[in-house]
């Protein structure tokens, strides 16, 4: 009785442990899936458009702007996307708009292209605090310089 006793316990248990593995080789398998979801989001929010609250014709004469100062923003379609902030990043560097540190043209809208935007800004009398801070009156300043401008 005590050998049948083992075997079956024996037994129940190698099932569990087998039942165990296999729960475990499914959330395994399933585990990746969020990563490549993040990576994909990721993907997006770098790709993402960013027109600091200007109008598409707002964007489209910044875009034009970049430009005509022979800085690529890419398509002139009033989406400041990526190329378009790869653009402005460049001109800052080139003029001197990026402070102390060199920004990186990355396409990403930091602090650190913030404040480069605030700086050229302020260079044509805006007068804003420069905090890296897209707040209303970057933006409006903002709107208000791309909407003196042609395309």
């Amino acid at each position: 009785m005590r050998t049948l006793t083992k075997a079956l316990v024996s037994a129940t248990a190698a099932v569990g442990i087998a039942a165990g593995g296999l729960a475990t080789a499914g959330t395994a398998i399933a585990a990746p899936a969020p990563a490549q979801q993040q990576a994909v989001t990721g993907e997006i929010g770098t790709l993402a458009v960013n027109n600091l609250g200007l109008t598409t014709t707002q964007a489209k004469r910044w875009q034009c702007y970049l430009r005509d100062w022979n800085f690529s923003p890419g398509t002139i379609d009033g989406q400041l996307g990526t190329n378009s902030w790869k653009a402005a990043q460049r001109f800052f560097n080139y003029y001197g708009h990026n402070g102390d540190v060199a920004l990186v043209v990355d396409g990403d809208v930091g602090p650190a292209t913030i404040r480069a935007l605030q700086r050229f800004l302020n260079a044509r009398g805006y007068g804003l605090d420069v905090d890296g801070i897209a707040g209303p009156k970057t933006k409006d300043a903002f709107a208000n310089f791309a909407a003196g401008r042609s395309c």
